[in-house]
């Protein structure tokens, strides 16, 4: 049960790291009220040190700590016994593939610089954006 709960951390952080970048390209080219969070400076700052840390783990050839701590969690003996359900093994599956490690640390550190890039393309501000407020008419 634990690692099950591990492992949907374990996925929102890539969808973190993934999503996030393009959700920052999605703001920076729509330019929609409700985009403008991408260029929040905290957002931005999190996610490049996401980014960052994973890209670094991969470059020294760590294994994740969420990836250990599941590991630990699955072998532990006492949840050895509650079988993984439906939906975690599913993402599992989806977050876990059968590559060389040099695949990985390749796409990991080409993402980081993508981002990096993306951080003149789509600048971020130290304040969120506000919508502009429409004109009022007087009588």
């Amino acid at each position: 049960m634990l690692a099950d709960v591990v492992l949907l951390i374990h996925a929102a952080v890539v969808v973190f790291n993934v999503g996030g970048l393009i959700a920052i390209w999605l703001g920076g080219l729509l330019d929609i009220g409700a985009l403008r969070w991408v260029r929040h400076r905290g957002f931005r700052i999190t996610h490049l040190g996401a980014l960052g840390f994973v890209s670094l783990e991969a470059l020294l050839g760590l294994t994740c700590p969420l990836t250990l701590l599941e590991d630990w969690l699955r072998v532990d003996p006492l949840s050895a016994t509650a079988p993984q359900g439906f939906i975690a093994r599913w993402i599992q599956h989806w977050l876990y593939w059968d590559l060389p490690l040099w695949v990985f640390v390749i796409a990991y550190v080409a993402w980081f610089l993508l981002s990096v890039w993306t951080w003149w393309l789509v600048p971020p501000t130290s304040q969120p954006t506000k919508p502009a407020k429409s004109p009022s008419r007087s009588c």
